[in-house]
Order: structure tokens, then sequence, then C-alpha cells
């Protein structure tokens, strides 16, 4: 802070004339004018310093939303948003308008009376949106009024340090004020109430899919702001309320929950988090898109054993780092489904099908032209599942572990998940084939720790309607790599999901 005032100060040193006497009895020499270019960044450097400083010093509005007592904070930013602070939970991030400013609500603690009251009278909860919805408001209006106040008065006041001229000091407030309203109208321009149907949570993971709800809920209720707020303030009462304990995922009874972990490469703590995460997000089933081993060694086969112990069925599609001999190992696994040669399974009310990868790397021995036998293996499983759909019985999901290979089933199914690139991606591709990549769910294993910072572990909760068997939402899971302990949870929702979107039609069958 010291630094940047220290050259705020330097630079409109410089923009100013200084007069200096030489000898002689009426001789005056001046130094030369600075540019009009150097004096105008000065007075911006000037009003940009002070207004930062005043919303530092005095922007911000203490107001209660619901039951809670909160914090209002606008904030300069690049990105804009809103990031709501819930202590000790962590943090709920949305992009609700794109503006050099950002809100910060600092949830500061539960008022004990009004909580109660919710408490031993349960129906107050159904009169809570009006009473959030008025308290955001009135917190807003207020905010907005300080801000604006905080901001004039900082830049004015420094202006008048700076150049102690009051015409400039109140040029520097005039220019304060207007990017002020600039950035206001800009928020309101860009503002999206549905940005709270894809928050980003950061904190407590166990607490994340209480906060945000199930996918049912966010489908059926997107077109209400003031409810959803609404639910989330009700939320965050229950989790106050109960002492030493997060409340458990009530998941959705009509909802599939498939769990999408891909390149474990023999990290022996992705057991753990992914029984970790079966528990929590009640998962139907686990879905695995290969390199589960590194070197594919006969060795490595007793990493697999936990396998057994996940919790849910286990469906796998061999990687480049799988050898046919884990393969075996694999499929020798009660609770395990192999996937390969485009043969399908019908797993937790999904149908699923897969082929294996046919590059097999540790050993070095597969020939040149590694992407035509990816696009060979893919035109086999595109041929698969034609076939089933052919006979009826039509695949939900396909699988492959390389994407190059994923995406020649373009046409064929709704949904293709792979891996093998250690980072998320999502794509519709152009037949309406939904393209999911997952990332490294071992955190890249022993590569982890060859950048500068260690790769996350990542994995998604996938939701499906049990009618349809359609995908409704998604939550991608980031969890610290190695020596860290960072958790990130953010819900998607596909774009026929999204607020006055239509179904998008099945995909098209691609032409030859």
């Amino acid at each position: 802070m010291a630094r940047v005032t220290a050259a705020v100060l330097h630079l409109v040193h410089r923009a100013r004339p200084v007069r200096k006497p030489v000898r002689g009895p009426t001789t005056v020499e001046l130094t030369p004018r600075p540019h009009p270019w150097t004096r105008a960044l000065g007075l911006v450097a000037v009003v940009l310093l002070g207004a930062w400083l005043g919303l530092l010093v005095v922007g911000n509005v203490r107001t209660p939303v619901g039951p809670m007592n909160t914090t209002m904070t606008l904030r300069p930013s690049l990105t804009g948003g809103t990031k709501i602070n819930i202590s000790p939970l962590g943090a709920l991030e949305l992009d609700s308008h794109v503006a050099p400013a950002r809100l910060d609500v600092n949830v500061d603690q539960l008022d004990p009376e009004r909580a109660q009251a919710l408490v031993d009278h349960p129906e107050r909860l159904s009169g809570l949106q009006d009473e959030v919805a008025d308290d955001v408001a009135h917190g807003t209006l207020d905010l907005a009024v300080r801000s604006g106040v905080a901001v004039v008065s900082g830049a004015t006041a420094l202006g008048l340090a700076v150049y102690r001229r009051p015409r400039r000091a109140l040029t520097a407030g005039g220019l304060a004020l207007a990017l002020l309203l600039a950035s206001g109208g800009t928020a309101y321009a860009t503002w999206k109430p549905d940005s709270v149907l894809e928050p980003r949570f950061s904190g407590l993971l166990s607490s994340a899919p209480s906060l945000v709800g199930d996918a049912r809920s966010i489908v059926t209720e997107f077109d209400i702001y003031q409810k959803e707020l609404a639910r989330l303030v009700t939320n965050v009462t229950k989790l106050y309320d109960v002492t030493s304990t997060l409340p458990a995922y009530q998941p959705d009874p009509t909802t599939i929950r498939v769990l999408h972990v891909s390149d474990i490469h023999l990290n022996p703590a992705s057991w753990k988090i992914i029984a970790s995460l079966v528990e929590q997000y009640r998962v139907n089933v686990i879905v695995d898109s290969g390199d589960t081993m590194d070197h594919g060694t006969a060795a490595e086969n007793g990493f697999l054993d936990p396998v057994e112990d996940l919790g849910a069925p286990y469906v796998w599609v061999r990687g480049n780092h799988d050898s046919m001999e884990t393969q075996r190992y694999l499929a020798g696994l009660k609770n395990v489904h192999v996937l390969d040669d485009g043969r399908a399974r019908t797993v937790a009310g999904l149908r699923f099908a897969g082929i294996g990868d046919p590059q097999f790397t540790p050993d070095r021995s597969t020939r040149p032209g590694a992407e035509a036998s990816q696009e060979l293996a893919g035109a086999r499983l595109a041929s698969a599942l034609r076939d089933q759909r052919t006979a009826g019985t039509p695949v939900d999901i396909a699988l492959a572990h390389e994407p190059s290979a994923a995406r020649e089933v373009d046409g064929e199914v709704p949904l293709v998940l792979a891996g093998h690139v250690h980072h998320e991606e999502m794509e519709v591709m152009k037949y309406g084939t939904r393209l999911r990549i997952e990332g490294s769910t071992g955190g890249s294993g022993l590569r982890a720790v060859e950048g500068t910072y260690p790769d996350p572990i990542q994995a998604s909760i996938l939701y499906f309607d049990r009618d349809s068997r359609r995908l409704q939402a998604w939550d991608e899971i980031k969890l610290g790599g190695l020596g860290l302990t960072t958790a990130e949870v953010s819900r998607h929702l596909p774009k026929e999901n999204q607020p006055g979107a239509s179904p998008s039609p099945a995909p098209a069958t691609p032409s030859p």
C-alpha cells in the first residue's frame, strides 16, 4: 500500500511545474511544463487511489439479512461478481455482474433470537423469502449511498492533499463520482440473477451439497432468484443451528448420481476421496475413464483391491497406462464392470458402452500412428452404438479414454466421457453429443510435482433424470494437490436447463 501511494505521489510531483529562481535581478527560470497526458495520468491515479482508500475506510454497511448479521462491501475488481463469505464453511462466488467492482457479503454471525424463532416456528420459513429480499434491497441501497460518499470523499481529500488546490480536488471528486456511476450502470446492465444457479463453493467440501441444493430443485426452481437466495439463507441458518455436525446431503430420489473419475495413476489417496464422495453424495455408480495404473504390471494389481469396497458399482474402461493384465484383474473383482469392444452394460439404471485404449504406452511396444489408432477405436465404438440403437437398446453414456477416440461417436449417444489430458473440459460437438473430459482424480500421480504447483485432484458428480436418463446438472469438484488442503465445488447446468431454454433435441446421426 505504501509503495502504491509513493508511486502515485511521484507521478503527480513530476506532473507539476517547479519554479526555480536563478541569480539575477528579474529573471526566473521554469522547468518545462509536463505533457498533458502526464498530468491526466497523474489525476487518474489520484482518483483511483483516493476512491480505493475511501472504500477501504468507510465503504461498508452492516445489515441484517434474515436471521444473520452481515457486512456488505464494495471492492475494486477487474471481473466483478459477488462473493459471499460464510465463516467457517468457506465462500460462495457468483458471476452476478461484470463491472470494476465486486460485492462482498460477509456473514458475521447468526442472531440467536431470530434463529431460534425460525427453529421453534418452521412455518415462518415460508415468509423468509420476502424478508430476505427486503433486507438485501435495503442493505444494497444503503451500501450504494455510503460507497458514493466514500469514493467522492476519498478522491477529493487525496486530490487536496496532493495538488493543494480546491479546484483540482473537486475535479478529482467529480471524476470519482462519474467512475462510480459508470460502474453502477455497467453492473446493472450486466446483472444476471440466474448466476445463483452456477455457484463456485470453496471451503468445507462436505457442506457444499447442503448449501447448493440437489439437482432436481435447481433445475425446477431456476426462475426465482429471491427464492434461491432465501433458500441459501435458510440452509445457512440450519448449518449454524447444528453444533458440531453438518447436515447430510439429501439426495433427490428421482435423480441418478454418477461419480466420474479418471487418471488415478496409482495414487492411493484417491480411494479414500472416492469413498467419501460416494457416501456424501449418495452416488449410484462410479465411472472410471482409464489410466488407473501407471505401468500396468502385475505387481501393481494389489492397488486395485479397494475398488470392491467403495460402496457403488465401478464401471471402467482401459487407458493407455492400463495393460490387458490390469483389465483381466479388474474384471475378476466383484462389483466391477469392464467395458471393451463396445459391449453395453446396464448399471444403476443407465446403459453404458465403451472401448479400451488401443495404445499401451509404458512398454513402448506400440507402433507409430497413435492418433489414427484412436480414431479407428472410436469408429468401432460408434458402430457398436448404432447397432445398439437399431436393436432398440440405445446407450445412455459412452466411454473412451482419449478424447480423440471419444469424438468419433458424435451423434450416436447423448453423452461420452473421457480423460487422459489431466484437466476438465466440456463441449457439445457438431452433431449434438456432449463430450465430458475429466481431470486427474489422482492429481497426476507421481507427476504431480513436475510443475511449479501440484496438480489438483479432480472429479465430477453427474446428475441424470431417471426417466429420460439425460444429464440435468453436474458438480465439478477440485481438491488441492500434494500438500494442499483447498476444496472447491462448482455447479453447472446444460444450456437446455438454463432459464428460458427449451429441451435440446436428441443427437443427430452424423452424415456418412
